[in-house]
């Protein structure tokens, strides 16, 4: 493997600060574009080492255990990369979801950080909309999308310098100008999507050419996992995200998550069900 080159990227000089003190607005979108620039044309394991080396505090990566994020966990965990790594555990995620993340800490000897829900917000919620009451409109949807996986990612991402995901161009058309880093504006935080440019077919062949953990739904049609109310699996010519709250009209379907402005909980729960 060929080494990463040891001269340091002139736009990351200086250390970014923590998420609580946000840089201004044009040195983050400056820090980006460099790093960008420089990861571009590197493999996977030399992009994940890169920006550890240039981004200096804590750097988190959020898994759902779905392909992409098991591709990335097998690259950090096979050339011991310092990032702290973390799931979001909704409350409602499929039991395959769950074995994989069991086999996923055997494999790589590692136990995966969880964050959950605030317990009074769920209660609150189901109070408010019943317990599937998210299939009553998108208000109510997006509602309970903030309440199981956007709040508890705050404070999974609270004091992070950047954040890895496992965003791919090809998942949606809402994520086809993802980038390879980007910025979290709300957050002020540099945000890596290492596998930006990588197809599922690419994403597939590492898994199986290195006996990567996946969950067992992705052999039975589900090319996108989430919880296990809103995710189908796909039909043929379907897009890879078309199985997510497919009940609601075709367009960008996003949890909030990954939003330019993350969503706020702005709209009384108790209306979420109107």
């Amino acid at each position: 493997m060929e080494r990463v080159c040891s001269k340091p990227i002139a736009a990351l000089d200086t250390p970014l600060p923590s998420a609580r003190e946000p840089l201004p607005s044009d040195e983050l979108r400056t820090r980006s574009t460099a790093l960008a620039a420089a990861l571009a044309p590197l493999p996977l394991d030399q992009r994940l080492h890169l920006m550890r080396r240039e981004v200096r505090g804590p750097i988190v990566f959020t898994t759902s255990f779905g392909l992409e994020d098991q591709v990335i966990l097998h690259a950090l965990r096979q050339h011991q990369i310092d990032v702290e790594i973390v799931t979001l555990d909704t409350g409602r995620l499929f039991p395959e979801t769950h074995d994989v993340w069991m086999e996923s800490e055997q494999r790589y000897g590692i136990r995966i950080r969880s964050i959950y829900p605030e317990h009074a917000a769920v209660e609150a919620l189901v109070a408010a909309q019943g317990i599937n009451g998210f299939f009553h409109s998108r208000d109510a949807r997006v509602a309970c999308c903030h309440v199981r996986k956007v709040e508890p990612l705050n404070r999974a991402l609270a004091g992070a310098t950047a954040w890895i995901t496992g965003l791919r161009s090809g998942q949606s058309d809402a994520r086809r100008d993802v980038g390879l880093v980007n910025v979290d504006w709300d957050r002020g935080i540099l945000k890596f999507n290492p596998l930006f440019d990588w197809t599922r077919e690419a994403v597939l062949s590492f898994t199986r050419e290195r006996d990567v953990p996946v969950n067992a739904l992705h052999a039975k049609g589900f090319t996108s996992i989430g919880c296990a109310p809103c995710t189908r699996a796909i039909a043929p010519g379907e897009s890879e995200r078309a199985g997510r709250w497919w009940w609601e009209e075709d367009g960008k379907k996003e949890c909030g998550l990954h939003e330019r402005h993350r969503a706020r909980a702005t709209l009384d729960i108790a209306q979420a069900t109107s």
